[in-house]
């Protein structure tokens, strides 16, 4: 090969390497298209406005599922997002069924089990745990028991049972060690994770690899982005602690969203949901979010 040819050949090769990245990419954002939903909580106040339109519109959108909250407090989000053709496969529920069960207006998990059973739905997921439930990890350990209790029963009903963090699962408690350490450890096989990427990430911790860490036992993620330049509380628990200029579309913040993705595929994750717990234009946010993972 003479020096011209070489020279040449050799410049092209940053630029097959990018193609090729790029083609990778884009395969990896597909892995979850067909089956891609939102966590409606991104969309309440609209949803609170103009629940059937509001719905039509992320259909219309190309999304093909949504995750309600609240289960069974908001079942009517579940049969008017049927009626509207989105599937509906995974619910939060209202957590305190199983964490609290005696607290007041609190119904029985078994009474969420049977309204589950009923719209068909296979995964509930326990959004939170309360701040006075969490303060030691002696308090996860509890929160635990009564999650693998819960989870049993799950698991005969044929459904299954997760739980969703937020960032204070990640703070220490005692050494280096934080609350979804002891989730990790005292999770029963019934029990799984919900992995929310973004908290994790706030949480000082790699989302992917937190994926690749717990395999089998994550059923779904949820996928949302950092604005980059925005100031950050020192102390950071879930989405009250943030303004909301700190959350954007996907692929326009800081998370590398690309191997979340593809650790979601390897680890045999389920479903991936789109999330924007503040947003001023929420529906525009997932639109964009979408057209990220099409491109």
């Amino acid at each position: 090969m003479n020096r011209r040819r070489f020279i040449h050949s050799a410049a092209l090769v940053p630029f097959l390497f990018a193609k090729v990245d790029a083609l990778r990419a884009a395969s990896v954002n597909k892995t979850f298209l067909g089956s891609v939903g939102v966590q409606l909580y991104t969309v309440r106040h609209q949803l609170a406005k103009d629940r059937r339109g509001t719905l039509k519109e992320i259909k219309d959108m190309g999304y093909v599922q949504v995750e309600p909250y609240e289960f069974p407090k908001y079942k009517a989000l579940v049969d008017d997002a049927k009626e509207v053709g989105l599937a509906v496969n995974s619910t939060h529920i209202q957590w305190n069924s199983v964490l609290n069960p005696g607290a007041p207006d609190v119904p029985s998990f078994e009474k969420v089990l049977e309204e589950a059973q009923a719209a068909n739905i296979k995964h509930l997921v326990i959004a939170t745990i309360d701040p006075k439930d969490r303060q030691t990890l002696d308090d996860y350990k509890r929160a635990a028991e009564k999650c693998n209790r819960a989870a049993e029963l799950a698991r005969v009903a044929g459904i299954r049972l997760a739980y969703h963090n937020h960032t204070f699962e990640f703070e220490p408690l005692q050494g280096s060690k934080a609350g979804y350490d002891v989730l990790i450890e005292e999770f029963s096989p019934e029990m799984f994770f919900e992995v929310d990427a973004f908290w994790v990430q706030l949480g000082k911790r790699d989302p992917a690899r937190l994926i690749r860490l717990l395999g089998g036992r994550v059923t779904q993620v949820h996928l949302k982005d950092l604005a980059g330049g925005v100031h950050l509380p020192d102390k950071i628990e879930g989405w009250w602690s943030l303004p909301v200029d700190a959350f954007t579309s996907l692929g326009e913040g800081v998370i590398p969203v690309n191997p979340i993705i593809e650790a979601a595929r390897a680890a045999g994750v389920q479903y991936c949901h789109v999330e924007q717990d503040l947003s001023h234009a929420p529906l525009h946010s997932i639109r964009r979010s979408l057209e990220y993972l099409r491109s």
